[in-house]
């Protein structure tokens, strides 16, 4: 095994000793290892904290590909996992809040739609940090995204925090009803809360 994916292999498995030894000893620290990815994106993906505040310290680009096909960012990754203190650390190195990425995603609607209940304090840290809430990807902002998804805790939290409601929101919900007749209950308490933010088409 190289230089390359052994730093690889530290990263992802959080052995920060074993990074800063192979740092001082000259690997690359944006050099991909046989498996595409580089040793921040395996440390993002793992939410090891401190190997990323090595990583990044050492010159580590937090702009980079990340992602098993290499399709989004470091910042997507960890507003996906909800690694709120790996985000601060690579928003503060300079990684942009806007849609990045192969795919184009805001990581904002990454952190509003992943798992069952989105991660608002992600979402939080996003928004402190210049995200736009009405950003979209393929013409859905997170609030619709949310609504989509029939994720009430999540239309509320974005609501709470200045998300523009709007018809598409609402239909968005219901189109949900129709194709899941077992999430009706969650997708009722989406339609009534955007009736109660102003919506009422």
């Amino acid at each position: 095994m190289d230089v390359t994916d052994r730093l690889a292999r530290a990263a992802g498995d959080g052995d920060t000793a074993a990074v800063a030894r192979l740092l001082r000893g000259g690997a690359e620290v944006n050099a991909l290892g046989g498996d595409g990815r580089s040793a921040l994106d395996l440390a993002v993906h793992a939410g090891h904290v401190e190997v990323v505040r090595l990583l990044l310290g050492a010159g580590a680009d937090p702009r980079q590909k990340a992602g098993a096909y290499g399709e989004v960012t470091p910042l997507c990754l960890a507003a996906m996992y909800g690694y709120v203190a790996v985000a601060e650390l690579l928003l503060d190195a300079g990684a942009a809040t806007g849609a990045q990425g192969r795919l184009n995603s805001p990581p904002l609607v990454l952190a509003a739609t992943a798992m069952e209940r989105g991660h608002p304090q992600m979402v939080d840290l996003l928004l402190r940090r210049g995200a736009d809430i009405d950003g979209t990807k393929r013409d859905k902002t997170p609030l619709e995204w949310a609504a989509a998804f029939g994720n009430v805790r999540m239309v509320r939290h974005l609501l709470a925090r200045g998300a523009t409601p709007t018809a598409k929101a609402l239909s968005e919900a219901r189109a949900g009803a129709e194709r899941s007749a077992e999430g009706a209950e969650k997708y009722a308490l989406v339609v009534s809360t955007l009736h109660a933010a102003g919506i009422e088409r």
